[in-house]
């Protein structure tokens, strides 16, 4: 947590971090957002900073937990319009305590980090699966805090890089370690040294994002596609996604049999769950399964 919420720079633009808790602490509800309903499209919830209207002007950070078909998904805003959601110790305070909360909460599925400041995004990692939506412009430290995303979906318009170098220093939250690891080393280099900024089509591919999508006139293209990847992820059974994203993240840092050694004892953590069983009996019975987190 410390690493990532380090980062020198400004996630500028609409840009939103869906985290995939696969969580298992009750966070308090300041508010439920209003069921939505309609077609695909408009099914998805706003971009627009309008979602949060019970929660007080001055919270720094605004917690609402969505309903209907996107139940489980909570959605977590930034709101220091006056320092452009920079960093400092309160919020800092304030987003662990909530990461932390909702990491024990069985019920939230899926975390979406988003602003509420027009053109400003600040965001924290958590240690469960996530998305890191970028709509408007990555760079510095945004860009280094989107890397420790699992998935990252950007709009062909968004702009991505790690410009510190112009500034006579380097990428100090995870940027020189995690760039290589996601793009190779010679190209990360070459982006670092050049501190050149790319777009989300030449991010897409070169690697460094998943999915590229078209920007829309609400500019919340890149949220909605990841909010569509965050509601694939909400079926499936919370311990499996915890424990697979351990497997993956620690079988990446070793030789293939240390790799698989891991796979196996985090495999084994899912036998005796009450979510496995449910899970057997639910395609025995030909319908969906009902997990807990359990």
């Amino acid at each position: 947590m410390a690493a990532a919420l380090g980062g020198l720079g400004l996630l500028q633009g609409r840009v939103r971090l869906a985290a995939a808790a696969a969580a298992t602490s009750s966070l308090g509800r300041p508010g439920r957002r209003a069921p939505v309903r309609g077609d695909a499209a408009a099914a998805l919830p706003s971009a627009g900073r309008s979602y949060g209207s019970e929660a007080k002007e001055e919270e720094e950070l605004r917690v609402r937990y969505l309903d209907d078909e996107h139940k489980g998904i909570v959605v977590l805003g930034l709101n220091r319009s006056h320092a452009k959601n920079a960093l400092n110790k309160n919020l800092l305070k304030m987003m662990t305590k909530t990461v932390d909360a909702l990491k024990s909460d069985k019920k939230v599925r899926t975390v979406i980090f988003r602003s509420e400041v027009p053109g400003i995004f600040c965001a924290a990692n958590l240690p469960v699966p996530t998305i890191a939506a970028i709509d408007g412009t990555a760079l510095g430290g945004g860009l280094e805090l989107a890397l420790a995303c699992d998935i990252r979906v950007a709009a062909s318009s968004a702009k991505m890089g790690l410009v510190e170098t112009k500034l006579a220093i380097i990428p100090g939250a995870g940027g020189t370690q995690r760039l290589p690891r996601t793009i190779g080393v010679s190209l990360a280099k070459e982006l670092i040294f050049s501190a050149r900024i790319v777009d989300g089509e030449e991010a897409k591919s070169i690697g460094l994002i998943s999915h590229v999508v078209e920007q829309n006139e609400a500019g919340d293209a890149a949220y909605r596609r990841a909010l569509a990847l965050a509601r694939e992820f909400l079926p499936q059974g919370p311990v499996a996604m915890r424990v697979a994203k351990l497997a993956i993240n620690q079988g990446m840092e070793v030789d293939l049999v240390t790799g698989l050694a891991i796979e196996e004892a985090c495999y084994a953590q899912t036998i005796p769950t009450k979510d496995r069983i449910e899970g057997l009996l639910a395609f025995k019975e030909k319908r969906p399964p009902r997990y807990k987190g359990e």
